[in-house]
């Protein structure tokens, strides 16, 4: 893989206003950790773009990541936090689910969406 000379990971660290959303709201906070998982994402720039210059992180690094946006706790408070059909354990899990609290691994909210095109960034 190229060099890639933009880092979502260090743009995500450095906004104010994405660390007090991450910091302020558990819910948003998964929301994010589901979004960088199983997904590439592109800085929105024609030269990047045309390179493809992705950046992506596995499951644990983007549960790490937001542990560390957020300032406490580590990967485990945020890794396989996505609920489907068949991990309903109880009925507060598929209340979770369906209130849309937690999101699959890969699945992108429309906040997270518009927050990352805000930043700069495109998910592939």
């Amino acid at each position: 893989m190229a060099y890639i000379p933009y880092n979502l990971e260090k743009d995500l660290k450095t906004s104010s206003w994405i660390v007090n959303k991450v910091k302020e709201n558990d819910t948003y906070a998964q929301h994010l950790y589901a979004a960088l998982c199983n997904n590439e994402f592109v800085k929105n720039e024609i030269l990047s773009i045309l390179k493809e210059e992705f950046w992506s992180c596995s499951w644990r690094y983007a549960g790490e990541l937001i542990a560390e946006i957020k300032g406490s706790g580590d990967y485990l408070d945020y890794y396989c936090t996505g609920l489907t059909n068949a991990s309903y354990d109880t009925v507060e899990d598929a209340k979770i689910f369906h209130n849309k609290l937690h999101m699959s691994e890969g699945e992108i909210s429309d906040e997270v969406r518009t927050d990352l095109l805000k930043l700069g960034w495109m998910i592939i």
